[in-house]
């Protein structure tokens, strides 16, 4: 079954996590799964090069997922193996003083990535439709605003020449409590610790309401949402390989010309040591 297809959260159509298996695999194996990202791996180095080559768009891929849901994990192996020159990830933690002087979009827009590049966002835009509204940070009548501003701002960006694919990391409750517990025990992961991660995962019923809305709101033909079951690592990063390949190859960035006239590229191909 063909990822891009079946995980699409379609215009319109309400998103329902419940029915959503973060187990899913679309009966896809481990082997075959491994043997497709390679392969996608390989197909994605030389499209990157076009599209970086060609310099007049750029792709954006948004992650979001509960804490412990797998960003950080998708952007290795997934970005990971891509020219570093031309992918530039952006996190966005909790807005500084400076950023919170000014409108909630500002910060977001500066870290777009510019022509020929693949930008990869660790958490979003997307953070003042769910965090602040979780955590009470503003009233309903601000942040339900927000979804218009999001889909306008996504419009313009869309217009301009960025392509845009959004990954919401569905991991389950044992899942991510798992995962949270090795940050507790794993020597190489210790530093993830945060006591928030554990407070916030009481509110998680609250948490993928706000994401139903989000996914629901906001996924549209210029910037469509996947839901992406990622209980198993090796099928999440499967999966979204997959579909930026299959974005990049429809965008089928092409480079610039030669400039050289053919007199000057005769005279250089004449010259000897």
């Amino acid at each position: 079954m063909n990822p891009t297809k079946a995980l699409r959260v379609h215009p319109g159509h309400p998103a329902h996590l419940d029915d959503v298996d973060p187990a899913d695999t679309l009966g896809v194996s481990r082997d075959d799964a491994e043997h497709a990202l390679a392969d996608d791996l390989n197909a994605l180095q030389d499209l990157q090069q076009r599209l970086f080559a060609e310099g007049s768009r750029s792709l954006l891929v948004v992650l979001q997922a509960m804490d412990a849901g797998g960003k950080d994990g998708t952007i290795r192996h997934v970005f990971g193996p891509l020219n570093p020159q031309g992918v530039h990830v952006a996190g966005f933690a909790k807005p500084t003083e400076h950023e919170l002087a000014r409108d909630y979009l500002w910060r977001v827009h500066a870290r777009v990535p510019e022509r020929g590049s693949i930008g990869v966002f660790n958490r979003s835009h997307y953070e003042d439709v769910l965090i602040v509204r979780v955590a009470n940070l503003m009233p309903k009548r601000v942040w339900s605003k927000r979804y218009d501003h999001i889909n306008a701002f996504e419009r313009r960006l869309a217009d301009e020449g960025t392509t845009i694919l959004k990954f919401f990391l569905h991991v389950s409750a044992p899942e991510q409590l798992e995962r949270l517990k090795k940050r507790l025990t794993h020597p190489n992961k210790g530093w993830k610790f945060n006591a928030y991660d554990w407070e916030k995962r009481k509110k998680r019923p609250q948490f993928l309401a706000a994401y139903e809305d989000a996914l629901t709101k906001c996924s549209t033909d210029h910037a469509p949402w996947f839901i992406i079951p990622a209980d198993h690592k090796w099928f999440r990063n499967h999966a979204i390989a997959h579909i930026v390949r299959e974005t990049l190859e429809g965008m089928d960035p092409k480079p610039r010309k030669l400039d050289a006239t053919p007199e000057e590229v005769e005279r250089l191909l004449a010259i000897e040591d």
